[in-house]
């Protein structure tokens, strides 16, 4: 009787703060979020003011609610939800500029974006561009793509065939159509897969906060596939969903054009399907530079009494009878311990639970038992190219073009990684190709005469192992082996814009074993692995933000899926996790109702 008692007592205190999560008071979420206009092109000494701010021991914001590590999107986006929620926080940041993969760099007179190319779904009154005016009080903008957003290439020299993507919300589907006009039926059903996990996403996300026992029940018993087919897709690979629908390769290689390092037969149908989808309502651009976004989040950040300072690298989290209290934040030879009573990681699963944590703690089983169904994702390489030559003397434009050297993804993709370490640079399968100059339309103004180019590719962090830890004197070899990988890639996009070649004026490449200093395990800069595995729906709900040492959060792409939108999607679930309160709902009733009030004005 006793043990019923105490269940009883359990299951009235979860149900009440369930109901509180799901349905409880809405936040100011719910309200629109504008501030007075600033300036649209402010000068990049404004901007370093924000975006560089160094670490100092008087700088740190007094009773501190949260301290997160890494001021990633993923980051920066749960800091700021927290902020305008009450919040005193402080991000820390080991870089000189904050920001992540949304920094940029120079490197011989040109200003290279580290890894931005586009982001999709920031169409006016989707749920993406209400949290980007939320975390930036409405001063984030945007400008649209030209519909063209990507070439798809399949081959070389003669025999390259060329599929283009258009986005529209009618047109995307019809433009593939009149492309692959034998496959038209095959086109349609891939097409309602993808709407199918883009509108039923969020119920793969409900399993990260619902309680972990209460979906290991609802997975078991199979009541989820009742609800919705997006947990059968989850399951199933990519590479298994196409061969259902169509054997034509070509087809199966365009669905598959955002290569991310896992190949279709490794992939869950999901990721791909929404990846395929992301750019239907439009392709879009920061106004000024990627690092517009941090910079508008910080200043909502600091606005509300927190601060985000750089060149502070932490070292260790600090745990107290078994829960998070603080961080130590260790620069030469000297360090600081700051306490806050909640500590969020945005410094990926990987450097968190096996670097940050005191190791006593990383060796308890639980916290073993949150990676043995992740391992990091595939290595990136890039090569930067600046050109002395506008884009209309290049004969290029905002479309990107993903080049693979034939149809078969999966084979090629295992030819390629079983290559040997002097065979790899003549062997790459696949590139990618984009030119934000041609994006950004302030870009002419900023940097008139000057284009830049990035190439990404896929390599295996153990062909750069061997130079990781060699001083600069000792690596000619390293920088002779990375060049043969970046002369292979230029010369691979010559092919298609011929013009570069004689405009070119900097080449410069980065390879995992760098990865520009972020400290991305084995140069995974989409962190954790996004094989199938990973995407199995119990795995899903494993891979939470909440953690087995109480009060620490993880937030970011690890938390729920690759790229920029899945790290703001990480920031959102997390920020929810430590409220105990669902801001998506808040989010989803705020777009409904900006959406309800432009309906009106069309009436």
């Amino acid at each position: 009787m006793r043990w019923l008692l105490i269940f009883l007592e359990w299951f009235v205190d979860w149900a009440r703060g369930t109901y509180w999560y799901l349905v409880g008071k809405r936040s100011s979420l719910c309200k629109s979020s504008q501030s007075s206009s600033g300036p649209q092109d402010v000068s990049q000494t404004i901007k370093d003011a924000v975006l560089r701010q160094e670490f100092s021991r008087e700088a740190i914001p007094a009773n501190l609610d949260v301290i997160v590590i890494g001021s990633g999107l993923g980051g920066l986006t749960a800091a700021a939800l927290l902020a305008k929620l009450g919040k005193r926080v402080l991000v820390l940041e080991q870089m000189d500029q904050a920001g992540g993969l949304c920094q940029s760099f120079k490197e011989k007179g040109f200003d290279f974006d580290m890894a931005f190319h586009g982001l999709g779904q920031v169409h006016e009154n989707s749920l993406l561009k209400v949290t980007f005016d939320q975390i930036t009080d409405g001063q984030l903008k945007f400008a649209e793509l030209e519909p063209h957003v990507d070439t798809v290439v399949i081959g070389k020299g003669q025999e390259a065939k060329k599929y283009t993507i258009y986005s529209g919300k009618r047109n995307m589907e019809a433009h593939l159509k009149k492309q692959f006009p034998n496959d038209a039926k095959a086109v349609e059903e891939l097409f309602k897969i993808t709407k199918i996990c883009t509108k039923k996403i969020h119920m793969l996300c409900m399993l990260k906060v619902f309680p972990l026992w209460f979906a290991r029940v609802i997975l078991a018993t199979g009541i989820v596939d009742w609800i919705s087919p997006i947990f059968k897709y989850a399951r199933s690979s990519t590479a298994d969903v196409l061969s259902s629908l169509t054997a034509n390769k070509d087809l199966q290689t365009v669905f598959c054009h955002f290569f991310y390092g896992c190949s279709p037969k490794n992939a869950s149908c999901v990721i791909n399907a929404v990846l395929f989808h992301h750019f239907k309502r439009g392709a879009f651009y920061p106004k000024g530079g990627p690092n517009e976004i941090p910079y508008h989040i910080i200043k909502l950040i600091q606005r509300h009494g927190g601060q985000v300072m750089v060149r502070a690298p932490v070292s260790d989290i600090l745990v107290k009878k078994g829960a998070a209290c603080g961080v130590t934040v260790s620069r030469g030879d000297w360090e600081v311990s700051i306490n806050a009573p909640v500590v969020i990681s945005n410094a990926g699963v990987f450097n968190t639970f096996q670097k940050l944590l005191p190791p006593e703690i990383q060796a308890q089983p639980e916290i073993m038992e949150c990676l043995q169904h992740l391992k990091p994702g595939k290595g990136f390489f890039q090569v930067f190219a600046g050109f002395n030559g506008t884009q209309e003397e290049l004969g290029i434009t905002s479309t990107n073009f993903r080049l693979f050297k034939n149809n078969d993804i999966d084979a090629m993709a295992d030819e390629y990684f079983n290559s040997s370490q002097e065979a790899a640079p003549d062997n790459i399968p696949m590139m990618y190709i984009s030119f934000p100059s041609a994006k950004d339309p302030n870009a002419k103004d900023r940097f008139p005469g000057q284009t830049c180019m990035v190439i990404h590719t896929i390599v295996k962090y153990e062909w750069f192992e061997q130079w990781k830890d060699l001083p600069a004197e000792g690596q000619k070899a390293y920088e002779d082996y990375k060049m043969r990988f970046a002369n292979n890639l230029f010369d691979w996009a010559c092919e298609h814009f011929p013009k570069l070649r004689e405009k070119m004026a900097v080449l410069h490449a980065v390879s995992p074993i760098n990865m520009h200093g972020l400290g991305a395990p084995r140069g995974a800069m989409l962190s954790a692995d996004h094989d199938l595995e990973r995407d199995q729906p119990l795995n899903i709900a494993k891979t939470r933000s909440s953690t087995p040492v109480k009060n620490l959060y993880l937030s970011g792409q690890d938390v729920f899926s690759n790229g920029y939108a899945g790290a703001v999607h990480g920031g959102i679930i997390c920020a929810s996790t430590v409220l105990g309160h669902l801001l998506y709902i808040d989010l989803m009733l705020h777009k409904r109702k900006l959406k309800e009030k432009a309906s009106k004005k069309l009436d």
